[in-house]
């Protein structure tokens, strides 16, 4: 009988770490879904639109919506004890209330149906901070997304487990040491 993966989810504004942990637990051998909103940015930009989510942030989050449900039901059917996920469904509704975007109730029920077994929050980082072609935001714009995020996620009943600021490696031993301890 397949055992069901526990999802785990790293979430925090742009540029904190998530993605180089993730890549880390993925080259010491743990199952790890990317984040998949770049690839929505550059599908967009190959149809002539630069931002997607500040010119239709419904239309992005939609697209992403069905993408991240996706990939939880891919996570769901790993035979794995944990499956690691770099930013979840709540990630949508907080972007969205940050820029006073109202939304259809299916967003706020994906939130409620689609739970994730732990949630490690990555704080912002002014050391390791950077943009890039996908990342338009700037320190302040990240400072605010990480308040929603942390307002979303905690207002549908997830404890966070807050990520110390340390090398990739330790980040990433911080989190097996907090589940395997559990």
């Amino acid at each position: 009988m397949q055992k069901q993966a526990k999802l785990i989810l790293l979430i925090g504004a742009p540029s904190t770490g998530k993605t180089s942990v993730l890549k880390h637990l993925s080259d010491i051998g743990y199952d790890c879904f990317e984040e998949i909103s770049r690839e929505i940015v550059q599908e967009a930009r190959q149809n002539g639109i630069s931002h997607l989510f500040q010119k239709e942030p419904l239309l992005f989050s939609d697209k992403l919506l069905e993408k991240r449900k996706e990939q939880f039901y891919s996570a769901k059917q790993i035979d794995s004890k944990f499956v690691f996920i770099d930013r979840g469904l709540p990630d949508i509704t907080a972007y969205l209330d940050m820029v006073k975007t109202s939304y259809p109730s299916r967003f706020t029920e994906a939130n409620r149906l689609y739970k994730y077994d732990k949630v490690f929050w990555f704080p912002i980082w002014q050391d390791i901070y950077t943009s890039d072609s996908e990342r338009y935001e700037d320190l302040r714009l990240a400072t605010q997304i990480q308040h929603f995020l942390i307002e979303t996620y905690s207002a549908l009943g997830y404890d966070l487990i807050e990520v110390p600021k340390s090398s990739i490696k330790n980040r990433a031993e911080f989190m097996l040491s907090y589940l395997n301890d559990r």
